[in-house]
């Protein structure tokens, strides 16, 4: 078949009306949903095909870019060690293996070195696999660790014996894979999932040894909004149960040398309340937006006397600086801060005599304290990067200020030279008046004109940043003339919570028009122009996207949407979905009339018009749990029927992986590749 006979797939059209508030709404194409009706099946790898076809001639480079990006990662590599009861733990990962291999030293670096696990071979004769929370008991004896072979994040426990290298049999279905150790080190704590919608709703209590079915219900979370998860002090001394959603949070504490006792209630729930607690000598450390500290503050107070009545302030709430976390020790407490939208890391001595920030020089740039496990040492670890500098593990000495770079990211190759790349932050009027930060990269070799490919990308959701961070792979992307810019949208909480607050609920719109403002900026100010910009977005950025491109499809020549969110009505209306019950404080609930309206305002699914859309490829996997395969499917199948003009619109479902992509390290290369050469063909780059 000749590349001018190739036709897209066209998705058979069986309307279903769905009527609620007395409007009526008519989905052509809900039969998508039927994840085992082979008819879904034949049309994802229609589409495939087609994907396939048109994309051809672009195998080689795509094949080119995958070597390319993989040679620039150290293969033979490993963590830097970290110290944590007694061993020193380190991640390697081998030449051309796809995972992890995790081993620790007894005592000293020099000691022989033991591998706990190594996922490459547990992973043989899986297309996917993925391990997490791995966590080994006070004993330093056995390790529990979740498998998930499917990719929708529905982990088995498995318990491994470190001293006799058995896994034992015992198996535990359906969790996150996180696990809480009692003292006792025979005792874990576990949540486990709602098989339909995924929501972590119940903890249990296994003893070693004991068959599964016998374990101990220890708590339920009966409110369809809340999520429940179970982890241990960093000081040992208590395992915690916690319960969220998206406005409040309520937690429950149990001395972990009591495994069998009674938990404790810390403060009940309350709608807006927010609050998590870290424990130290004889007291617990509250992080909360209580009386209405919007960029929360910091409380104290005794265990036994939790209520919120009884909480004292140590950091009070500042209108200009998030605080975005807390780490504690045995001699200072760390500040994670956020203020102008960059990150600060603030030490403060307990007994009062030092109390400053860590400095950093860069106009853009992410730090964060990680990785200190150990409650007595007067060393912090923290990682370090920008747009432009890898990342580096540093420690720091909170004494004498002195700080050790441990290990910065290699890129190999022999070509990189963080000097041959600038980065700057300039900000855009929005229409309402409020200022946007725009991250931007590029080659200094790149002229900056109208002409300049410029790649834009965005979340704008949950609250979440993304961060200025440095990547190998996006080199690529630069070394070929593109710009690669983030903008900092409301939804966020780039600029503090007010930003999250302004982007979520019945201020939706102001994500969307965020991003729209930004782009005409960066065209405005010849950054580039509507023939050359792109954009870019992920899950709830897929509906950033999805919503911007009914807006103003003229602004982009071409959309990246990866596991988009676009359904929105739909999906909020089914609470058999995974996510969605805890998701109406983030959206709303359409079950009420207002919300429902509002949404159907904005849904990328529901708003699809008769537009010359801008050149698309959406990507999905067939078995995402957080946003569902048949999403991107409905959308592209409407998009089909109703775009007008020329442009490409492709779809790719990778039939293997879910939300997250591939689980391999260099397998999720290819996707990228993929994104990538699709970019390039659009712009007539071809190698």
């Amino acid at each position: 078949m000749s590349k001018k006979e190739i036709v897209p797939p066209i998705a058979e059209r069986i309307p279903k009306e769905m009527e609620i508030h007395g409007d009526i709404r008519v989905d052509d194409y809900y039969w998508l949903n039927e994840r085992e009706n082979p008819k879904v099946i034949d049309y994802l790898n229609a589409e495939n095909d087609y994907y396939e076809h048109k994309t051809a001639h672009t195998k080689q480079f795509q094949e080119d870019l995958f070597e390319e990006m993989k040679a620039r990662i150290k293969e033979d590599d490993e963590s830097v060690p970290y110290k944590k009861n007694g061993y020193y733990y380190i991640t390697k990962y081998e030449t051309g293996k796809q995972y992890p291999v995790y081993t620790r030293k007894k005592a000293s670096l020099d000691a022989e070195e033991s591998i706990m696990i190594d996922v490459n071979e547990l992973a043989k004769g899986h297309d996917y696999y993925a391990l997490t929370g791995l966590n080994v008991n006070q004993l330093n004896t056995v390790a529990a660790f979740g498998v998930d072979t499917v990719s929708r994040r529905q982990y088995d426990i498995q318990f491994k014996n470190l001293e006799t290298n058995e896994i034992y049999p015992e198996i535990i279905k359906n969790t996150t894979g996180s696990t809480a150790w009692a003292n006792d080190n025979k005792t874990v704590f576990y949540s486990r999932k709602d098989p339909v919608t995924l929501r972590s709703d119940k903890i249990f209590k296994h003893v070693l040894g004991t068959d599964v079915s016998e374990d101990e219900l220890i708590f339920e979370e009966n409110d369809e909004a809340f999520w429940t998860f179970a982890y241990k002090s960093k000081s040992k001394r208590f395992i915690i149960i916690g319960s969220y959603s998206t406005l409040s949070t309520e937690y429950m504490y149990l001395d972990a040398n009591d495994p069998n006792g009674k938990f404790k209630i810390v403060q009940p729930r309350e709608k807006d309340l927010e609050y998590s607690m870290a424990h130290y000598g004889e007291d617990f450390y509250i992080l909360t937006n209580m009386d209405n500290a919007l960029n929360f503050k910091l409380m104290k107070t005794p265990i036994g006397e939790t209520l919120k009545e009884n909480w004292v302030e140590v950091i009070p709430h500042r209108e200009d600086t998030l605080l975005e976390d807390i780490s504690i020790f045995k001699e200072f407490l760390i500040l994670e801060e956020r203020n102008n939208g960059l990150n600060k890391i603030r030490i403060k001595k307990w007994d009062g005599s030092d109390d400053y920030y860590l400095p950093f020089d860069e106009e853009t740039y992410s730090a964060s304290v990680y990785n200190n496990p150990e409650f007595d040492t007067n060393v912090i670890r923290y990682s370090y990067n920008s747009l432009t500098t890898p990342n580096s593990v540093i420690d720091f000495n909170v004494d004498d200020r002195s700080k050790e770079v441990k290990k910065e990211q290699e890129v190999l190759g022999g070509t990189f030279d963080k000097e041959d790349y600038q980065s700057e932050r300039i900000w855009a009027t929005t229409r309402d008046g409020k200022r946007v930060a725009i991250s931007l990269v590029y080659h200094k070799k790149t002229k900056i004109n109208e002409k300049t490919p410029l790649l834009l990308y965005a979340y704008g959701s949950y609250g979440s940043i993304v961060s200025d961070r440095f990547s190998s792979v996006r080199l690529s992307l630069l070394d070929r003339g593109f710009v690669y810019a983030i903008a900092h949208v409301r939804g966020g909480e780039y600029l503090g919570r007010k930003w999250y607050d302004d982007g979520k609920m019945f201020h939706k719109m102001n994500t969307f028009y965020d991003f729209i403002d930004a782009a005409k900026h960066l065209i405005n100010h010849k950054y580039s122009s509507a023939d050359h910009l792109y954009a870019e977005g992920g899950s709830a950025g897929g509906l950033l996207v999805g919503a911007v491109i009914n807006l103003n499809p003229e602004l982009f020549n071409g959309i990246i949407a990866a596991v988009p969110f676009v359904d929105v009505v739909t999906t909020m209306l089914d609470e058999s979905i995974p996510l969605t019950t805890g998701e109406f404080d983030e959206w709303g609930n359409p079950k009420n009339k207002e919300s429902y309206e509002y949404m159907l305002s904005y849904s990328p699914y529901d708003n699809v018009q008769k537009h010359d859309y801008p050149h698309m490829l959406v990507t999905t996997g067939l078995h995402d749990s957080q946003v569902q395969y048949f999403e991107p499917a409905k959308w592209v199948a409407k998009l089909r029927l109703n775009k007008t003009g020329n442009k490409q619109l492709l779809m790719y479902t990778n039939m293997e992986s879910g939300h997250g992509g591939a689980s391999g390290r260099f397998d999720a290369l290819k996707e990228v590749t993929r994104d990538y050469c699709f970019l390039f063909d659009l712009e007539g780059i071809s190698e």
